[in-house]
């Protein structure tokens, strides 16, 4: 498999809090060098077993705090999980099957028959792979489990009420959350979920068009970034604590990493809701900048957040460091 894509959203040198959406498989993504659009949904690359690995530890500790539902229709339920095994079978060039029933994946080494309506599996079979053993303590609690232990991105589906235009989070399988536990957002509407992010209030006012978008006018791809200190995946509140914003910890250059996130929203009209996808990247900062024009970007960009956003993403005791690390490697 070949390593992950390095996207640089940051090269715009401003950091925005907005919709930021591209049309998946027609509209050009700039962050690619050269710009191109994408087609997929899912990604797997040579990260694939660290994704596995830091999923099956989160779900062996507490799975309750990942993931649920919260009034989840069993036509969008049906209608996402369905749409979630087909194309995650297409997007990995073979290594996982799908037959409307039975979803097999080649490098896990196991297989189960899927009943997406009710969000049931039955008949888990497993089989020797390249990756079983990190699954071979696993047993998945149901179809949307299964689904999001094949798979390097996080899952959420959103639903909306056809009468009253109300949206809610109606269910999440989201194991490496960035600082923030699901169970916050769970049943919550679209500006709910989103207020606690500094600068979302203009975002937040275009919601119910925005939902219009994402539901009938879709797919779409986005993408979200900040800084780590680690390159741990899951960073849930409740999860063991690391380096990443510690407050006894500085910027290193060497152990910092850009991490972008890769998201996509597929809309299901006819089901009332769509499906949000998070695929988290993490490279190490050193290869994110290489050159001077791209620390110039990053260093802008920072400088433009504000004091709010420079604490939400963790970087306000490590913000002057930074700087100056890039400003050395910036263009003057």
């Amino acid at each position: 498999m070949a390593p992950p894509t390095l996207y640089r959203p940051f090269m715009t040198g401003t950091y925005a809090v907005n919709a930021g959406l591209y049309r998946l498989g027609h509209q050009p993504i700039p962050w690619l060098d050269p710009p191109a659009p994408e087609h997929h949904t899912f990604t797997l690359d040579d990260t694939y077993p660290a994704f596995i690995a830091s999923k099956a530890a989160a779900h062996q500790r507490a799975p309750h705090q990942y993931m649920g539902e919260a009034a989840l229709t069993p036509n969008l339920r049906e209608a996402a999980l369905t749409h979630v095994a087909c194309t995650l079978a297409t997007n990995s060039a073979g290594l996982i099957t799908w037959d409307g029933h039975t979803l097999r994946n080649g490098l896990l080494g196991w297989q189960a028959t899927l009943h997406p309506r009710w969000n049931a599996l039955d008949h888990l079979q497993r089989f020797p792979a390249p990756h079983a053993h990190l699954v071979q303590h696993l047993t998945p609690l149901h179809a949307l489990d299964f689904l999001g232990l094949n798979m390097q991105e996080d899952l959420a589906l959103i639903a909306r009420d056809p009468h009253t235009q109300a949206d809610w989070l109606a269910a999440t399988h989201v194991l490496s959350p960035q600082h923030w536990d699901p169970r916050d957002k769970l049943g919550r509407n679209f500006t709910h979920v989103h207020a606690p992010i500094p600068g979302s209030a203009p975002m937040n006012a275009t919601a119910p068009r925005l939902m219009d978008a994402v539901i009938d006018r879709g797919p779409f791809i986005r993408f979200a970034w900040g800084l780590s200190m680690t390159d741990r995946l899951d960073h849930h509140p409740a999860a063991p604590p690391d380096a990443d914003r510690h407050p006894h910890t500085r910027f290193d250059p060497h152990h910092a990493y850009l991490r972008v996130e890769r998201q996509t929203l597929t809309g299901f009209p006819d089901a009332h809701g769509a499906l949000f996808t998070i695929r988290p990247l993490t490279h190490p900062l050193t290869q994110a900048v290489q050159t001077p024009h791209h620390a110039h970007a990053l260093a802008t960009a920072i400088r433009s957040m504000t004091p709010q956003q420079t604490e939400y993403k963790g970087l306000t005791h490590l913000q002057d460091d930074l700087l100056r690390w890039l400003d050395s490697r910036s263009l003057h």
